[in-house]
Parts: C-alpha cells; sequence; structure tokens
C-alpha cells in the first residue's frame, strides 16, 4: 500500500481536465452494453485496476460510508468514458447492499466538442429539460447519488473557442444545487483514476507506473491504507466538525487572507454556520459528499467581498484548466479576472447570471490532512480543492446559514471552486469590533 514520499507527489502536470460529470449525453439501462473500456474492461473484481479486489474495496468505501446507500434505494451513477470498470464495481456494491435499483448516465466530452466545434452558437447553452427533470426526479424519489471525478480525456478542448466553450456549461445544472440544498439525496463525489489523468498528472512516468501511482495516492487520500478506512474518516470528521463548531461560536464578521499576491477580506453573514464534509439528508441519512474531503466550509456576504485574491492551484471548469489566476473584488463582484492560462473562460462564465462574479462559498483547509502534505496537482478540483482553502464563484449552499440570512445568500446557474490557500497564506479572522483572531496560521489551526 501507499506510502507518502514528498519526492514522489511533486508534479508538474500539464493539459486539460474534465469536470465532474453530473448529467449524462447517454444513460445505459440495465442489459444495455457500452462499448469496450479498454483490454481489462470484464468484471468489477476481474484484471488491471480491479487485481487485489482494490476496485471492490473502494466501490464498497464509495456505497457504503460515502453515498451511505440505503436499502430499496434508486442508486444514480454519473460517469465517463475509461471509467466503467470503477461504475461497474460501485452498481455491484449498491445491488448487494440493496439498491432498488442503479441508473448510470454517461457523459462524453467528445460529443460535447463536437457541439462546441460545429452547433449554432444561439443554441450551445441550451440544456434539454429532461437532463434537470431527471435530478430533481432523483430528490423526489429519496435517491442515493454517486459522481465519478478525475480527467478522463485531458486536452480535449484546449483548442476550442473560448466564447463558444463558455456557453456550453454541461455537464453542470443548476438543478443539481437545489437538490443539494433540499437535502433530499445522499450524494457523494469521487475519484475515478484512468490512464490518459494518470499520465497528467505524472507526465515522466512510464505509462502503466503513472496509473499506479495514481491509484496509490487516490487509495492513500481516501484512507483506504487503514484496516478500517471508516474509522479513519470517522476519526478525521470529528476533528473537522469540532474546530467547525469553535469557528461558529466565535461569530466571526469576516475573514481575512493574505499572502503572496493575496489580500482579501471576506465578509460573512450573521447567522453563517461552519461546518465538515458530514452532511445529513432531510431523511436523517448522513453521507459524506467528497470522498476525500479535509475542508471546512461556510456561505459568504456575497455583498462583502473586498480585495485581490491570487490562485494557489490550477483549477478545471468546464473542460478547461485554469492557471495563475488573479481576481479582484470590489462590493462583493469580482471586477477584474485574469489568468496566466484560461482565464478567457472563467471571465465569461462570471457574466453568466447576476450571482456568478459572486462568492458563494468560503472554505478553510489546515495542514493535517493527506492531500496537501502530497504536494501532487491533481487537477481534480475536488480533490485539489482539499489541498488547500479556497472559495466559490456562484451558488451557495443554504444549510450553511439560518433562516434568516437565506435570502440573502448568493444564487447562481454557476459553482466554481478555485483554490487561495497555502502554508504562506495566514487567515485571520475579522470581529465585528475590527480586531482579527488567527485562526490559520502555516497551515496549522490557532482555534
Amino acid at each position: 500500500m501507499y506510502k507518502p514520499a514528498r519526492e514522489e507527489g511533486r508534479t508538474a502536470a500539464r493539459g486539460l481536465a474534465s469536470a465532474a460529470p453530473l448529467a449524462g449525453t447517454i444513460t445505459f439501462m440495465q442489459g444495455d452494453q457500452p462499448a469496450q473500456d479498454g483490454p481489462d474492461d470484464r468484471h468489477p473484481n476481474g484484471d488491471g485496476a480491479g487485481r487485489d479486489g482494490r476496485l471492490q474495496r473502494f466501490a464498497d468505501l464509495i456505497v457504503g460510508f460515502a453515498a451511505n446507500v440505503q436499502p430499496g434505494q434508486i442508486v444514480a451513477i454519473s460517469t465517463e468514458p475509461g471509467k466503467l470498470e470503477l461504475t461497474r464495481a460501485v452498481a455491484d456494491s449498491a445491488y448487494r447492499a440493496g439498491a432498488k435499483f442503479v441508473d448510470v448516465a454517461l457523459f462524453d466530452l467528445h460529443v460535447k466538442r463536437s457541439r462546441i466545434l460545429h452547433a449554432d452558437e444561439d443554441t450551445l447553452d441550451y440544456v434539454p429539460p429532461w437532463y434537470g427533470e431527471r435530478v430533481l426526479a432523483l430528490g423526489e424519489a429519496r435517491a442515493a447519488r454517486v459522481g465519478l471525478t478525475g480527467p478522463s480525456m485531458p486536452g480535449l478542448l484546449s483548442d476550442l473557442d473560448p466564447a463558444r466553450a463558455g456557453r456550453d456549461q454541461l455537464p453542470f445544472l443548476r438543478e443539481s444545487a437545489h437538490v443539494v440544498n433540499a437535502r433530499t439525496t445522499n450524494w457523494t463525489a469521487v475519484p475515478c483514476p484512468t490512464q490518459p489523468w494518470a499520465e497528467l498528472v505524472f507526465p515522466d512516468d512510464p505509462p502503466p507506473r503513472a496509473l499506479e501511482r495514481l491509484w496509490e495516492q487516490v487509495e492513500y487520500i481516501c484512507r483506504l491504507d487503514e484496516p478500517d478506512p471508516v474509522a479513519a474518516w470517522r476519526e478525521r470528521q470529528d476533528v473537522l466538525s469540532g474546530v467547525a463548531e469553535r469557528l461558529t461560536a466565535h461569530g466571526f464578521d469576516a475573514l481575512r487572507f493574505e499572502g503572496p499576491g493575496t489580500d482579501l477580506r471576506v465578509g460573512l453573514l450573521p447567522s453563517s454556520r461552519w461546518i465538515s464534509a458530514r452532511f445529513r439528508t432531510i431523511d436523517d441519512i448522513e453521507h459524506m459528499p467528497n470522498l476525500p474531503s479535509e475542508e471546512i466550509f461556510t456561505t459568504p456576504d456575497p455583498r462583502r467581498v473586498d480585495g485581490t485574491v491570487r490562485s494557489t492551484k490550477p483549477l478545471v471548469a468546464g473542460g478547461t484548466i485554469i492557471r495563475g489566476l488573479r481576481a479582484r473584488f470590489e462590493n462583493g463582484v469580482a471586477v477584474s479576472i485574469e489568468a496566466d492560462e484560461g482565464g478567457e473562460l472563467l471571465a465569461r462564465y462570471a457574466v453568466r447570471d447576476e450571482g456568478a462574479a459572486r462568492l458563494g462559498e468560503v472554505a478553510l483547509v489546515d495542514g493535517e490532512g493527506r492531500i496537501g502534505p502530497l504536494d501532487t496537482v491533481f487537477y481534480d478540483t475536488l480533490i485539489d480543492e482539499n489541498a488547500a482553502s479556497h472559495v466559490a464563484l456562484g451558488s451557495a449552499y443554504e444549510f450553511t446559514v439560518g433562516p434568516e440570512d437565506v435570502e440573502h445568500i448568493n444564487r447562481s446557474q454557476i459553482h466554481i471552486d478555485f483554490m487561495i490557500g497555502s502554508p504562506e497564506v495566514d487567515v485571520s479572522g475579522v470581529t465585528a469590533g475590527g480586531d482579527r483572531v488567527p485562526v490559520l496560521r502555516s497551515g496549522a489551526w490557532q482555534i
């Protein structure tokens, strides 16, 4: 089993990464036969990535802990080409856990590329209504949802016109935010290693070694190296939940981020409540929305964000990688968005609607997690955001504020996280009286 070494984690990744699949262009029902997914794509626990029960153990953690699938539930799996082996393992585990039905939706980035290249520009923001209706129906059915993340086709959209690409935000669906806020589904997003992703993260390794290294690191950050991964996660969640409770008790008026290229003040709402990734549905089903997760987060005041910020890691939006992001906020609005690479796409996303240029989330990550110390750039935002403190443009979470502030949170069709934390970035809490209290210093909690 993988044990971290700093020299093994250092990478110089390049290329493009796809967004986490949340909707599908193709739905495979039971009995349908998708195309072959590689030479080892035969049985969930067969050769290749499934050797020695690796896939089954991962799938069982996803189903039994992260999504916490209940007997009799419908289980929706969002996936991509190249991920069918883990998809089938998750489906197998879900049925063994008593699932009523497993519905698999596959999003193909090649189809998106063809659309951006050839479709009439006025149609590029069209989303078939049944995509959103499916998500809402899953909420009504109190279903479980699993999304497999990680880029399966790096570089596929790199040569496309950013103006056209920015209009097609699939696989993101605005109905997903509604279902999350309604807490009607127990859901999780988890990384699925693929060969192209491995070569993106470890470009200097031979392809077979790159894939094995990616699997080893994914297993490590998901705590699959532990004799009891569930117990290990509960222990980590207890620590993060304790910090979240103490931070909430302080009742800070704002947070201040200060470091190289960053001097940002993020206002908080009076009822902003910090939480860890220990969610409960309205039916009291506990689940972990991101596996792995090392963050605590809340909803900021979208009207009170001021200053400049520099991203500390690349981010992925709409299948495009964005490097060297720099933003300036005035009265809550990102009035300037620039980047060394890919900035035009994010700038276009930020004018999508009135809330797209305002913050919907602020999250803190300490240095005791497993992701940051690896010093690996995964080019999967759902992993990289758990290596560093971050903020998100777009939609906010209703359940991190009291009912009196729900009307004040940010609303948008987008939700794009970008990482702004590092050991060099200090985080302080600012009281209503203007006093500053250390929160994070050199990656260590101070409260």
